[in-house]
């Protein structure tokens, strides 16, 4: 069972920038897929970014060019690194575990954290 718990959410004006942190209680290295998602009020749960054992990323395309995800699995740590923001990047943002990878088809993973809340505002 891991464990998972995201950080550096917070209030942020558009065009500004934020870092999300997401710590995972067991070793990483052996988890393939790695994301984020998101979920703005009163819409689904939808993929952030997802990044591999290999290195290998994928991203939703209103995010590409904007945000950059990454791992460290030596501190079993993965990072979603947000520019430019946008006042519909609102959202609670969620850490997952175990992702499956399938061309373009991205599948959720078991283990998710509790969540981080992302507001850009003016």
């Amino acid at each position: 069972q891991v464990q998972l718990v995201e950080s550096g959410g917070g209030l942020v004006q558009p065009g500004g920038s934020l870092r999300l942190s997401c710590a995972a209680s067991e070793n990483i290295s052996n988890i393939d897929g790695m994301g984020w998602f998101r979920q703005a009020p009163g819409k689904e749960l939808s993929l952030v970014a997802v990044i591999r054992s290999d290195g290998e990323t994928n991203y939703a395309a209103s995010m590409r060019g904007r945000f950059a995800i990454s791992r460290d699995n030596a501190k079993n740590m993965v990072y979603l690194q947000m520019n430019t923001l946008k006042p519909e990047d609102t959202a609670v943002y969620y850490c997952n575990a175990g992702l499956k990878v399938y061309g373009q088809t991205v599948l959720q993973g078991r283990f998710w954290g509790q969540g981080t809340q992302v507001t850009v505002s003016s």
